[in-house]
């Protein structure tokens, strides 16, 4: 260890001494969803008013990147995305400079995907994820970065919170998917991630998101079997009872309008004796039993006979009305006591 220092100690006084600016360390690329920069750390030991050039070479052209800078970082996303380059710093001090240090940058290969963003509803004991999958930042547009490539997909990694280390993977090629055959009231967590199969490439894992899943709508057998004997038992019950109360309502309602009247005892004796029943109730009755009405007819003589017929008339009919009275009572029968009943 004390002769590497003492080494580099001598390389940097040597250096000093002949001229000589040592080259920029620990050179590193740093591209996240192809936007790209190039980072290093300064020389260990270096002049003061160092300054640094940065430039991309390809198969078509070299570029100047960035040139006298004093930070120690170069924004190149601007290349294209479909290019290889190589990217070499130097370290500059007045008129001398260090040499180069190159590192090989594929974008698409080397540039890190990030995270999609994800929204999970639980709905009829699933969970429902939509995706929406990091984008491209240049300047003031935003592009998809799964249109810069061939292929795109998510993959989603689920688990029960009380058992991480069951991990379910299902992979899909949209923009949103349905967990489902879930546990009902069961707390699940999952992370999704972008998945290039073509270039055999993974994005980062989203942030952990947990939710709990609501009833699956599968009715146990339980509570089918006791809905079905309930609605037996209402069944049995309510027939009956409708039955009886529709007759009860009948009867009242038929008592109320159509109310019914009966003779009395002593009138259904007596026309329960056939002897009588039969007179009282044949529909033919012999010419004896018969009464008749008798008219007189007088003619008009004078203003006085006129009011003596008219006197004669009203005594005629009132003594015809009480032989027709005498004829009737005389036809129910020759009892002990003959009543006669108006119903």
């Amino acid at each position: 260890m004390a002769r590497r220092f003492l080494a580099l100690v001598a390389g940097c006084l040597l250096s000093s001494a002949f001229g000589i600016v040592p080259e920029p360390k620990n050179v590193r690329i740093n591209s996240f969803n192809l936007n790209s920069t190039l980072q290093w750390d300064p020389p260990t030991f270096h002049k003061e008013n160092i300054t640094y050039t940065v430039e991309s070479i390809s198969s078509l052209y070299n570029r100047n990147l960035c040139k006298n800078i004093v930070i120690t970082e170069c924004d190149f996303s601007s290349l294209s995305v479909y290019g290889n380059y190589t990217l070499r710093v130097r370290a500059e001090s007045e008129n001398e400079e260090s040499d180069w240090v190159n590192t090989i940058f594929k974008p698409l290969d080397d540039t890190i995907i990030g995270p999609p963003d994800i929204k999970v509803k639980s709905e009829s004991g699933s969970l429902h994820v939509d995706f929406t999958g990091p984008v491209v930042v240049q300047g003031s547009d935003k592009w998809p970065l799964k249109k810069y490539y061939g292929s795109w997909a998510y993959r989603v990694l689920y688990w029960k919170k009380s058992n991480s280390e069951e991990v379910v993977t299902t992979d899909t090629k949209y923009n949103s998917e349905i967990l489902s055959g879930l546990d009902p009231w069961t707390i699940y967590c999952l992370q999704v991630q972008a998945v290039i199969p073509e270039w055999n490439k993974t994005g980062e894992l989203s942030e952990e998101f947990c939710d709990r899943t609501t009833d699956n709508g599968v009715t146990p057998v339980w509570i089918t079997v006791t809905v079905l004997l309930v609605s037996m038992l209402v069944v049995l019950v309510s027939v009956p009872a409708c039955f009886f109360t529709s007759s009860y309502i009948y009867r009242q309602t038929r008592y109320v309008f159509c109310p019914k009247y009966s003779l009395p005892q002593h009138l259904k004796e007596f026309l329960s004796k056939p002897s009588y029943s039969s007179q009282f109730l044949s529909p033919h009755l012999s010419e004896e039993d018969h009464s008749f009405d008798k008219l007189t007819v007088i003619s008009e003589e004078s203003e006085n006979c006129s009011n003596e017929t008219s006197n004669t008339k009203e005594q005629l009919q009132d003594s015809q009305e009480e032989i027709s009275i005498a004829e009737k009572v005389s036809a129910f029968g020759k009892g002990p006591s003959s009543v006669l009943y108006q119903i």
